[in-house]
């Protein structure tokens, strides 16, 4: 038996025109919807350009509430398609609450819900802890989530998240089937060592593409491109198959809407041939939750 789904990704530059972008967004989304996908993911902060490089408190002015404005219009969008769409939004959660927030809304139009950026980084070029309040976590919620769209159940995490794999095996044992990852990352223009960014690049590329055959779950990654300030952003965006064999890998220079067919049905495969998930030993586990084990 087979479980075929197909995936849009759409990946793109933007300007400072948050209209201009969403509009962009809106049109990528139809091509993807054109040529047959049924889940159309978006990159990080699709709609304007990442303003984390720098600390600037004008910046808050770009946040909004979600539900709110753009997933509003994304609503009608989604219902009139007939797609899911996964969008990534500035949000703002109250006077001085800011939260880097992933939209989730079904085929029917329905808001299922967001997701709230977890893992926060604080790198040259990548002032998001001046921005961003990490998602809540509690003894009750992980903070991880999964929803439950029309094609599938699926499981976001956002940029920074990548490179932490307990983000994807909490998510992906709260059952989801498809892990996806808006970004926003790039190459530091001023770096003069082409090994610096070709690693840095094949480092973000194995690290999710682990959390792929770890989990056994599709992996689809969709990242921004173009020129901003100092950053290159690389593009690159991709699809892994639970084996974390590339089925897709986009473009570093150019604006990219593509879909590719997934067999969800695959998990099962993987997972019983092996069986990663059968062996593991929580009964181990418990340091893990430390800083650092001393």
């Amino acid at each position: 038996m087979s479980k075929k789904i197909n995936i849009g990704l759409v990946q793109m530059s933007c300007t400072e025109n948050v209209q201009e972008n969403m509009q962009k967004a809106i049109q990528g989304i139809r091509e993807a919807a054109l040529k047959g996908a049924n889940i159309v993911c978006l990159q990080e902060l699709f709609t304007s350009l990442y303003f984390c490089d720098v600390e600037d408190h004008a910046n808050f002015n770009l946040a909004e509430a979600i539900p709110g404005p753009s997933t509003d219009t994304l609503s009608a969008v989604a219902k009139e398609l007939g797609v899911v769409i996964i969008a990534s939004l500035f949000e703002k959660r109250a006077a001085g609450l800011y939260h880097n927030t992933t939209a989730v809304l079904d085929a029917d139009g329905s808001y299922l819900g967001k997701y709230r950026k977890m893992h926060i980084p604080d790198d040259p070029g990548y002032y998001e802890k001046f921005y961003f309040t990490p998602g809540d976590a509690s003894p009750e919620d992980s903070g991880y989530k999964v929803f439950q769209t029309k094609f599938a159940k699926i499981g976001v995490l956002i940029c920074w998240d990548q490179w932490y794999p307990e983000a994807s095996r909490i998510t992906a044992l709260m059952g989801a089937e498809v892990l996806f990852y808006p970004t926003a990352i790039g190459w530091d223009t001023n770096e003069t060592d082409p090994n610096i960014n070709r690693e840095q690049y094949n480092a973000w590329q194995t690290i999710q593409r682990s959390h792929a055959v770890a989990n056994g779950v599709h992996v689809v990654s969709v990242n921004r491109v173009g020129r901003e300030a100092d950053q290159q952003f690389w593009g690159g965006s991709f699809v892994a198959n639970p084996f974390g064999t590339l089925l897709y890998l986009g473009s570093h220079e150019q604006e990219e809407v593509h879909v590719q067919e997934i067999d969800l049905a695959k998990t099962e495969y993987y997972r019983s041939t092996w069986p990663y998930l059968r062996d593991r030993r929580v009964d181990s586990y418990h340091p893990i939750t430390k800083r650092f084990i001393d």
